[in-house]
């Protein structure tokens, strides 16, 4: 279905209307000048006016059969039109201009001389017209090459800008939209290829489980692993297995619900303090087990915030896992927040290996992982901070990260008060 704009600025009235209206308002100005100037006899000026609205008559009759056939969408070049017009009105101006002076001129010499002056001044101004109207319709021309670059795929191109006028206005809005077309493809390209990783990754980290979880489940039922022992060991590995692969299938639901815009969140007033005395405990066998220290405090009174807690402690969960996961025995992992007017600052600092500089600005993309291996010993499903992302963009904050290789590295996020 195709639709047209209309202009925001007041109606005016329709086009036939305001060309009537200016050919008899030139007409009452010469009328009015003829009077005052010339002081002419009452015939002289009735014939004046006669011969005034004859050319008038002539010029509506014209301009409207021009108007009413399409004249001006049917031209194959604009020039083309507009020196129509002009010899139009060189034709009308010598008609009236030559009919006078063969009334009034006394002299054939006369008579003569002014009809040269008429046919030059007519041809000097349909040439002057034809340069003028070729400098707008070449102008034209490379807007309508531009367009012919970008439908076959340059979106690279602009158009020039030069002057003042209702065409150059028009370049600037072509260049607006032109950006905003190669913005868009470039946008596209980024989610063909983040679709294409997303369908290799997930791939990767679906087959690993599910085929440990085969040969195990293969080997028990084969009757294998007699010893009672190694059974249970078996057992515990593919349960391992099945709760990775429910976690992974869960992040991919809950990924492609934010990515959707269904998000939804229960935002309820607490304590932004509460926040982190509850996922610290939750997280302090992890860092005791893999020998880490794990300190976090409020630097002031937080006060309350309006935020979905389950969600913000999902996102506060993903960093923390993350961070001891990258510390290594003997490290610190530590949360910190504070508070201005607007916003409250959280913060996640680890004295782990750090991140490399090429890894930084993909640390928040789904799938991504540092370690080239792909191995969930060192790093999980790749989705956590895609989604910690997503839930923090969602309460209208910003979230980020700072590292150097070898000087661990800080998470941040901010969240509006």
């Amino acid at each position: 279905m195709q639709s047209t704009l209309t202009s925001s600025h007041r109606p005016s009235p329709p086009l036939p209307l305001r060309f009537i209206g200016g050919v008899l308002l030139t007409m009452s100005v010469a009328l009015g000048l003829f009077w005052t100037i010339m002081q002419p006899p009452v015939a002289d000026f009735r014939a004046m006016a006669l011969f005034l609205s004859v050319t008038a008559g002539i010029s509506i009759i014209a301009g409207y059969l021009a108007y009413r056939s399409g004249l001006a969408q049917r031209a194959r070049r604009i020039s083309w039109l507009l020196l129509g017009g002009y010899a139009l009105a060189s034709i009308l101006t010598f008609l009236n201009v030559w009919l006078t002076a063969r009334l009034m001129f006394a002299s054939q010499h006369d008579l003569l001389l002014a009809t040269v002056l008429l046919v030059f001044a007519g041809g000097i101004a349909m040439s002057l017209g034809y340069f003028l109207s070729t400098t707008v319709t070449d102008y034209i021309s490379e807007l309508s090459e531009v367009a012919k670059a970008i439908a076959r795929g340059r979106y690279d191109v602009r158009a020039p800008v030069r002057g003042a006028n209702e065409v150059t206005e028009l370049a600037h809005t072509f260049n607006l939209m032109a950006g905003q077309l190669q913005e868009t493809d470039r946008q596209r390209r980024e989610l063909e290829q983040m679709r294409r990783n997303l369908i290799a990754w997930a791939g990767h980290d679906l087959r690993t489980p599910l085929a440990s979880i085969q040969a195990l489940v293969e080997a028990l039922a084969d009757g294998v692993v007699e010893e009672s022992d190694m059974q249970q060991r078996y057992l515990r590995t593919a349960r391992r297995d099945i709760r990775a692969l429910s976690l992974l299938i869960d992040d991919l639901f809950d990924l492609s619900q934010y990515d959707a815009g269904a998000l939804e969140l229960d935002r309820q007033p607490v304590d932004f303090g509460d926040i982190i005395s509850d996922t610290l405990n939750r997280f302090a066998q992890l860092a005791d087990s893999r020998g880490v220290s794990l300190v976090g405090r409020p630097v002031e009174d937080l006060g309350t915030i309006q935020v979905d807690v389950q969600k913000i402690e999902r996102v506060l969960a993903n960093l923390l896992v993350n961070a001891i996961r990258h510390t290594s025995e003997g490290g610190e992992v530590r949360v910190q927040a504070r508070r201005d007017e607007t916003s409250l600052l959280v913060t996640v600092t680890d004295t782990g290996e750090g991140i490399e500089p090429e890894d930084l600005p993909y640390v928040f993309d789904q799938f991504y992982r540092g370690e080239k291996s792909r191995s969930h010993a060192t790093g999980g499903s790749g989705l956590g901070l895609a989604i910690a992302k997503r839930i923090v963009e969602a309460h209208g904050g910003v979230i980020g990260v700072e590292s150097e290789p070898g000087q661990g590295a800080l998470f941040w996020f901010t969240l509006p008060m």
